[in-house]
């Protein structure tokens, strides 16, 4: 049996230097870096999505950053067709794919197969948004930490969309999210992922990001939400749920103080951090390098590779 075709896969949360690390191996081979951070997808927010650089950009090739609309929604499905499209394409170079990022539902969308949930019949999808509209995602998110506890613990109450999804599949197919994501059939894996997984204490982590957020600030992530704005003043649009983007908008909409967008920023992506180092610590095979250790992580990749091959 042939084998399956390698991929680098560089996970963990927000803020953990993976980019760096990417190019790290891309210094030492042949790769090309493919983003899976569903928020870096956005090209009216470089600066408060956190996407490479130009810099760090001219280093490798990077794919899948910053191509779509801030009207436009990004979904598993749609993620899992163009990274492997951008897989193939990187492979057919003769090139390693490095998929980098944050968002664990979309790797393990990729390796695992998307979980095969059915139409959700218009009528419903549009009784949820009545809903959404009418009383707000926190009362869907609380309905889905009695219904499905392991997926709420993954999302924000305030994340319309994946609150919306959760609840409409649950409504029409009497499953909920987590059962379908680990108990339905899904297709193999195409690939075979070393996945390396960048491991570090919250609280450690904060001062990080902290630091981080107000350099964005000091950047001009403020400039840079009044642009997006005045392309797409719609505040439900996907590309304005993001956190950072969420706190501008209403900083933009006078809702807030600009004094106040900077704490709050932190406080979400806290959050936000916290769940992702939950979810990846339940994923498997995951090999873990402190922050920084960019030449061991190189170096393992090399090792793996001749293994491999």
């Amino acid at each position: 049996m042939s084998k399956k075709p390698p991929i680098v896969c560089l996970l963990g949360p927000t803020g953990t230097g993976k980019t760096a690390a990417a190019i790290a191996i891309a210094k030492c081979m042949d790769a090309s870096v493919i983003n899976f951070d569903s928020r870096q997808v956005y090209r009216d927010f470089p600066l408060i999505t956190a996407q490479p650089d130009v810099e760090e950009q001219a280093a490798c090739p990077h794919l899948l950053y910053g191509f779509l609309g801030t009207e436009e929604k990004m979904t598993a499905a749609r993620f899992v067709a163009l990274a492997v499209e951008k897989i193939e394409e990187v492979r057919s170079q003769g090139r390693l794919p490095i998929l980098v990022g944050g968002t664990g539902m979309y790797l393990r969308s990729l390796l695992s197969g998307i979980a095969p949930i059915p139409e959700i019949p218009a009528e419903i999808r549009q009784q949820v948004l009545d809903r959404v509209k009418a009383e707000g995602p926190q009362i869907l998110h609380t309905e889905l930490t009695k219904n499905d506890p392991d997926y709420a613990a993954k999302i924000h109450p305030n994340d319309t969309q994946r609150n919306a999804r959760a609840a409409e599949v649950f409504l029409a197919t009497g499953k909920n999210m987590t059962w379908w994501h680990t108990e339905s059939e899904h297709a193999p894996a195409p690939y075979e992922a070393l996945k390396i997984g960048m491991k570090i204490d919250l609280n450690e982590l904060t001062p990080h990001l902290a630091k981080r957020i107000g350099g964005m600030l000091e950047q001009g992530a403020v400039d840079e939400a009044t642009r997006a704005y005045a392309k797409c003043s719609d505040g439900k649009a996907p590309g304005w749920t993001g956190i950072g983007c969420s706190e501008l908008l209403a900083f933009l909409r006078d809702e807030i103080p600009l004094s106040d967008v900077r704490n709050m920023w932190i406080k979400n992506t806290r959050a936000y951090a916290k769940r992702q180092i939950t979810w990846f610590k339940k994923e498997s095979d995951i090999h873990w390098f402190a922050p920084g250790a960019n030449n061991d992580i190189a170096n393992h990749v090399e090792q793996w590779l001749a293994e491999f091959n």
